[in-house]
């Protein structure tokens, strides 16, 4: 069991984020199917409302999928420092209760309130002021999770979506892990699941029956994270220092790569998931790099860096396929092929407005 069960840790979410605050500022969108994006030629959605979720339509889908799954859907391009203020709004009420506050998005937060401003020692009372508060002031919802620690915090907080609120108590923390589905496991990728579930592995009591070994040698040095979270240890610590330095996906290939075609098609995939990345974590990063690793495991990187926050797909396609063409040299029998995003918009400290390509 967990070191430290006395900890009270609320993880926070605002609900549909974008789309609610688009349908908060325009009434005409209120009741109605909106996707934030790029729209249905080329665009990807960023965010879907709760009204054109009931279709099917998710973040980072394309916007002719979308259209399809929802033939009345309306597309709203994104408004970045609307959302930024909102954020800002929402941090200053964490601040009413705790110092100890881990920011993951400008929707998203860690809070400690094991001690906290109002000296209320009922963490679910904390979190209902919050959402409270949330609403009166900027008109959205928000669910909360509460429990012991990070892990649990974070995946109660998605039980009961929008506007809801769910406790993981210490007593009932093993009970609920060891039904829940690894699928539903924080942490856990499309890739690992289906890993895991190819090994017999579908639920946390499935997951409980391997060996800290076992797990390691299956899945590295998630192995030990995967042992312990089952078990609900989750020693970490909520971080109000803690800020995203950078956000990678990079895949192994089954067969080593030399034609360029093939890797620009490999690297629209990798685009895919960098999108959910920049949607999930409401990034806004301002630097693209493109990874390499060959036949004989050297790695190279490629870098460029432009004015305006890499947010959707068009910008992504032409900078990720640019560092192809303009790197030719270094894309030959490639085992390995990796994008990172960085330089995010809170560490940019000048605003040169070039288009500057940077090779490491």
């Amino acid at each position: 069991m967990n070191s430290s069960p006395t900890r009270k840790i609320i993880h926070i979410d605002m609900d549909a984020f974008y789309a609610s605050v688009e349908q908060r500022d325009n009434p005409e969108l209120r009741g109605k199917p909106i996707a934030v994006g790029g729209g249905e030629k080329r665009g990807v959605t960023t965010t879907a409302s709760y009204e054109a979720r009931v279709f099917g339509v998710k973040s980072a889908m394309p916007g002719w999928k979308a259209r399809e799954l929802c033939p009345d859907l309306i597309f709203v391009k994104p408004r970045f420092e609307a959302y930024k203020e909102v954020s800002r709004q929402i941090r200053a009420i964490f601040k009413r209760y705790t110092d100890l506050i881990e920011p993951l998005s400008l929707d998203e937060a860690y809070l400690d309130v094991t001690s906290n401003f109002i000296n209320e020692p009922i963490a679910t009372v904390v979190a209902e002021r919050i959402k409270d508060d949330i609403f009166n002031e900027t008109q959205l919802t928000a669910s909360a999770g509460v429990s012991y620690c990070k892990f649990l915090a974070k995946i109660a907080s998605d039980m009961q979506k929008p506007n809801g609120i769910t406790i993981i108590k210490p007593h009932e923390a093993i009970a609920f892990l060891e039904k829940l589905p690894v699928t539903k496991f924080f942490g856990v990728g499309k890739v690992t699941a289906a890993k895991m579930n190819a090994q017999g592995i579908h639920t946390g009591q499935d997951l409980k029956t391997w060996s800290k070994l076992n797990l390691s040698k299956s899945f590295g040095k998630s192995g030990t994270f995967y042992y312990n979270i089952v078990r609900g240890i989750d020693d970490r610590p909520v971080d109000s220092d803690r800020i995203r330095k950078s956000y990678a996906v990079e895949r192994t290939l089954d067969e080593n790569l030399s034609n360029l075609d093939d890797i620009h098609a490999f690297v629209d995939k990798l685009i895919e998931s960098i999108l959910k990345g920049i949607d999930k974590y409401q990034l806004q990063a301002h630097t693209l790099t493109f990874k390499t690793k060959n036949k004989d495991f050297v790695i190279r990187t490629r870098s460029i860096s432009v004015k305006s926050a890499i947010v959707d797909v068009e910008t992504l396609q032409f900078l990720a396929h640019k560092l192809i063409d303009d790197n030719q040299d270094i894309c030959t029998d490639l085992r390995l092929l990796g994008l990172t995003l960085s330089n995010f918009e809170h560490e940019r400290t000048t605003n040169s407005g070039q288009l500057e390509l940077g090779l490491e």
